[in-house]
């Protein structure tokens, strides 16, 4: 998957992740266990049509921090925008913690 090669030589400029639950080779939160690997800090959104939210793989990946938020599709612009807004205002708060 490009997306995870790209990210994968680039993980330390990414603050955000956003992935669509069902894609071709590799699922959404598949993707987003492997991208917390390389770089935990990085924030994560999952999306979905389908019904995950009582999916038990998804509810330890929640807890777990593996996804950190979760939209429902379909999803508006604004409230994709908020959303970005709010993780990334998260991300920087977290960077000047450290």
């Amino acid at each position: 998957m490009i997306a995870l090669e790209h990210f994968t030589a680039n993980k330390e400029i990414y603050a955000l992740v956003i992935s669509d639950l069902r894609m071709p080779n590799l699922n959404g939160l598949e993707l987003l266990k492997k991208v917390k690997k390389l770089n935990h800090d990085v924030r994560t959104i999952l999306t979905s049509a389908y019904e995950i939210e009582s999916d038990a793989v998804f509810q330890h990946y929640l807890q777990e921090g593996i996804i950190n938020s979760f939209m429902e599709k379909p999803v508006t612009i604004n409230q994709l925008c908020q959303r970005v807004r709010d993780e990334f205002q998260v991300y920087q708060l977290a960077s000047i913690l450290k």
